[in-house]
């Protein structure tokens, strides 16, 4: 068995650098940049755990491939003929979150040449991020329960169909008499856009996977979790058991929130930072008091 020397294998690289061009270096840095980029995405999800496993088994099949075995490659390379259709349909979800964060990207709105809200919009949404967080204060205070749905750039109009359209201007009184016990529309979520009232007592998707989800998290908690896992929308619930704020995105439940959390995190979301007007979509970590409840991989 014949293995490469040292020399060899500098003068392939060596060889390889001599013939690129100005479109091999451009190739090689968009690409990399998409690796990047698509890691950061779902790092923080089932399938980022399973991407390490298909990267260790890939080293495993190009080492044996390299000292020329022959079971291991032939059994990879079965497995990897079906992988990637097993793969598609065991993660859907998160394979269709992750193409649609894609699209939310700041990276494509900046080559699409889209700005973020206007003037007028970011007006309105400060004003009701305060209603907003007034009136979670004082139904938390009440334990009355509430479900406020904040759409983002995933339009929800098949939930908002489901509703009662009020496109109404957002404020603490109106919260209150929309979420009082055994009137018309408190049974269901709140969905907000562009910093107005768009409908009340719409319907949320359940979550992908209810089974392993927290027994104690109740109806309003599994629906704000499967919203957020269909959409990039933020979703607020105020327990009707415990008063607790809590606040589900991208499939997570993050709990125990205060006023200044939940205006912190509304405000870094929805409001242009003072230096540009761009969209921005970080992601907000939380303090580590906070106790988060998702689902296990």
């Amino acid at each position: 068995m014949h293995f490469p020397s040292l020399h060899d294998m500098w003068e392939a690289v060596f060889s390889v650098l001599q013939t690129m061009t100005v479109v091999d270096v451009l190739d090689i840095i968009l690409l990399s940049y998409v690796i990047y980029y698509f890691s950061k995405l779902i790092r923080e999800t089932r399938a980022g755990q399973l991407l390490k496993g298909i990267a260790f088994l890939v080293v495993v099949y190009v080492l044996g491939k390299f000292v020329q075995l022959k079971a291991i490659p032939f059994i990879l390379e079965r497995l990897f003929d079906i992988g990637l259709l097993a793969i598609l349909i065991v993660f859907q979800p998160e394979v269709r979150r992750t193409v649609e964060k894609l699209g939310h990207s700041q990276f494509g709105l900046k080559a699409l040449g889209l700005v973020g809200p206007s003037d007028e919009v970011s007006a309105r949404w400060a004003y009701a991020i305060e209603e907003i967080c007034d009136a979670c204060v004082e139904l938390s205070s009440t334990c009355t329960g509430a479900l406020i749905v904040i759409e983002q750039q995933t339009h929800l109009g098949e939930q908002i169909e489901n509703g009662t359209i009020l496109n109404a201007s957002p404020s603490k009184e109106l919260f209150g008499n929309i979420f009082y016990p055994k009137t018309p529309l408190h049974d269901g979520a709140v969905i907000m856009r562009d910093g107005m009232i768009l409908a009340a007592a719409c319907f949320l998707p359940k979550p992908q996977k209810e089974e392993l989800i927290n027994k104690k998290l109740g109806s309003r908690h599994r629906a704000a979790i499967g919203m957020s896992e269909n959409s990039d929308a933020i979703v607020i619930v105020v327990s009707e058991e415990t008063g607790q704020i809590s606040v589900a995105e991208n499939g997570a439940l993050t709990r125990n929130f205060t006023r200044e959390d939940l205006h912190h995190l509304l405000t870094e979301r929805l409001l242009p930072a003072p230096s540009e007007n761009k969209l921005r979509l970080p992601r907000h970590r939380g303090k580590e008091k906070r106790t988060k409840d998702e689902k296990s991989a």
